[in-house]
């Protein structure tokens, strides 16, 4: 498709500066458009591209809203992350700059009590749940079966997770999950075990497009914690058994928050037994992944962010008969890591060499520790993969996670194992 011309007068702001926002810097300059990044992080990559930078953190909305005016901005973008997401539209609003939503909408996307207060008022299946305090922890549970997932109520990331078995365990880990939130309580629900999707949207006047569904799968390595993504596949083998409903649930969670344009995700479970369950809507592009959205069918969600601010009328070009069963198979391989000082990788350079890797990102070098503090990198390695079959994937997938290695300096391998997803009959 023609680039159109776009006004070396645009001044764009772009909330963020990790290594996700790079392309869509170099995708806004390539528009003629003057790029100014801003997060907290001083040496932000995409900040070293960028045409100017300020070193505020997000959540300080109005130091950032008050930069926006003085800058002279006429756009705001971000994505791929909630914090990102939920300090884009209270900057937005307190610059005078257009965004998905307004922050009392935003909040049934962000705080999950009032999320799933939307889930029962448009009849959106979701594991069943309760609020727990401190006070009343164990009278609080006295509704669910076990195991329970317990989660934060309005925080963000995987931080304060865990997998527990008996509502004595869940007050035990109360305090733990509780200090990731500025709530009193926690959220428990009951642990779904069935096949797990993520699902982009983007909503056209009104009516999501479904950019595709895939494949969220998971490997259980650490006791009382929830299995951890390892690999997430486009598009998902079950797309034909969850699109009709799960179209229908994003489309009603579009109406009830007045979302007219922009980005809706969903993350949810299947299973023959319990049938499709909502885990979370967000009003974000789904982070470390929308890369293989783009290696399955050429779509770029950086050229879509860009088109919101600048050319509307594009995103409907763009996504007109885009389809969700995407052209080839694209993976995510996500590698995690025990906490320890790393002494030597090993397979990288054997993994760059084979055809289906398309990139590769290692976070760590050797002499590095490896942490898990609020702000440390989620994953030690992520690789791009994209094949043919769903076999070649799987074989491939299989391969990197044994021959990549993270050694400490006694030889022990860091690095989380890995499980495959099976299908068996579901996917034919």
């Amino acid at each position: 498709m023609k680039e159109r011309a776009v006004s070396a007068d645009h001044r764009l702001v772009v909330l963020g500066s990790m290594d996700e926002f790079v392309k869509l810097v170099k995708m806004a300059q390539d528009r003629g458009i003057y790029v100014i990044v801003c997060d907290g992080y001083a040496n932000g990559p995409a900040k070293l591209i960028a045409d100017k930078s300020y070193d505020i953190d997000v959540r300080d909305v109005d130091a950032v809203a008050k930069m926006c005016r003085e800058e002279r901005a006429d756009g705001i973008i971000s994505s791929f992350s909630d914090v990102l997401a939920e300090n884009l539209v209270a900057i937005a609003e307190r610059a005078g700059l257009p965004t998905y939503l307004d922050s009392d909408r935003l909040r049934y996307l962000r705080d999950k009590t009032m999320m799933k207060a939307m889930f029962d008022e448009l009849g959106v299946p979701y594991p069943k749940s309760a609020v727990v305090r401190r006070e009343s922890a164990i009278e609080d549970l006295s509704g669910l079966s076990f195991p329970c997932v317990v989660k934060p109520i309005d925080a963000y990331g995987s931080h304060g997770i865990h997998v527990l078995d008996s509502p004595e365990e869940i007050a035990s880990y109360f305090e733990e999950s509780a200090s990731y939130s500025k709530a009193d309580c926690i959220l428990a629900e009951e642990y779904n075990d069935g096949f797990e999707f993520n699902m982009m949207n983007w909503v056209v006047d009104g009516e999501p497009v479904v950019l595709e569904i895939a494949d969220r799968e998971k490997t259980t390595e650490i006791a009382h914690t929830t299995p951890h993504v390892s690999r997430i596949v486009y598009p998902s083998r079950l797309t034909n058994l969850v699109i009709d409903e799960a179209r229908e649930i994003v489309s009603k969670v579009a109406r009830y928050v007045g979302m007219v344009d922009g980005p809706l995700c969903m993350q949810f479970f299947w299973s023959e037994r319990r049938g499709l369950q909502v885990c979370e809507c967000a009003g974000r592009i789904f982070g470390y992944e929308h890369e293989l959205l783009e290696l399955a069918c050429g779509l770029s969600i950086e050229e879509v962010l860009l088109d919101y601010v600048y050319d509307r009328d594009r995103i409907r070009e763009r996504l007109r008969g885009h389809s969700p069963y995407l052209d080839r198979i694209s993976a995510g391989l996500y590698f995690h890591g025990y906490e320890g000082r790393i002494c030597r990788i090993e397979g990288l350079d054997e993994a760059s060499e084979r055809p289906e890797v398309k990139e590769i990102l290692s976070y760590y070098a050797p002499g590095a520790e490896i942490r898990h503090g609020v702000g440390d990198k989620p994953y030690v390695i992520r690789i791009y993969l994209s094949a043919d079959s769903y076999k070649e994937l799987d074989q491939v997938t299989d391969c990197l996670y044994r021959s990549i290695k993270v050694l400490s300096q006694d030889g022990s391998n860091l690095l989380y194992g890995s499980e495959l997803t099976s299908y068996d009959e579901l996917a034919r």
